[in-house]
């Protein structure tokens, strides 16, 4: 396929000539409808996917069902999921849907051995990018370890709504994506609307003291 993608990968700009050929005569294109399952817990890692445009979320279930969101890849990034698997030879330990119609490459994992092996351009890529997401999943480890989910709830509404004040998502989808229970992020919401901070409708959470939120999500109030 046609190469020319790699330029606006600010990290790739200097791969030796020979390398961004074998990127692309070997790399494949991916055009995903939203609601595509990229890999699954336990499936075989058999390519690197370098995201061009979209968003896929990569997430973890729990034996009990429970959910709980990983991290995002979106345009330009990549997968350290699927890179720990290709470097230790492992199946995958989560999961990854497309949350919007995503184009991406894909390199078959030979290809992705023979870059890590002779191309430090593409090693500092990859590890690069690893060590950023690294630090991000040992802050959510930390959030939810350790921090009330109250108030992290509080945060999610702040810096999540739209202009609007809008938040559109489900009890069930805020329990992902805060690694809770839907029972207890719903007696948390009814708790926030019964002090007026938010009001409740099918499907979405209208926020109305966005000030009394940011207070409670900094933990001046209680």
């Amino acid at each position: 396929m046609d190469g020319q993608w790699i330029d606006n990968i600010g990290e790739l700009a200097g791969l030796a000539k020979a390398d961004r050929q074998l990127i692309a005569d070997r790399a494949q294109s991916l055009d995903l409808p939203s609601g595509t399952r990229v890999f699954e817990t336990g499936g075989p890692c058999g390519a690197f996917v370098l995201v061009l445009e979209g968003s896929v979320r990569v997430q973890m279930i729990a034996e009990n069902g429970r959910e709980i969101v990983l991290y995002r890849v979106e345009d330009g990034e990549t997968c350290i999921l699927t890179t720990a698997c290709l470097l230790s030879d492992e199946a995958y330990s989560a999961e990854a849907v497309t949350e919007t119609r995503t184009s991406a490459i894909a390199l078959p994992a030979p290809v992705f051995q023979t870059l890590v092996d002779r191309s430090a351009v593409f090693r500092t890529f990859i590890f690069s990018t690893y060590g950023q997401r690294i630090s991000s999943l040992v802050l959510l480890v930390e959030e939810v370890a350790f921090r009330r989910v109250d108030v992290r709830l509080a945060e999610f509404l702040v810096t999540h709504r739209d202009a609007e004040g809008t938040l559109r998502r489900t009890h069930g989808e805020l329990a992902v994506e805060l690694g809770s229970a839907r029972e207890v992020i719903s007696r948390q919401l009814k708790e926030f609307e019964r002090r007026n901070w938010i009001s409740l409708a099918r499907g979405q959470v209208n926020v109305q003291n966005i000030a009394a939120l940011e207070k409670f999500s900094a933990g001046q109030c209680d």
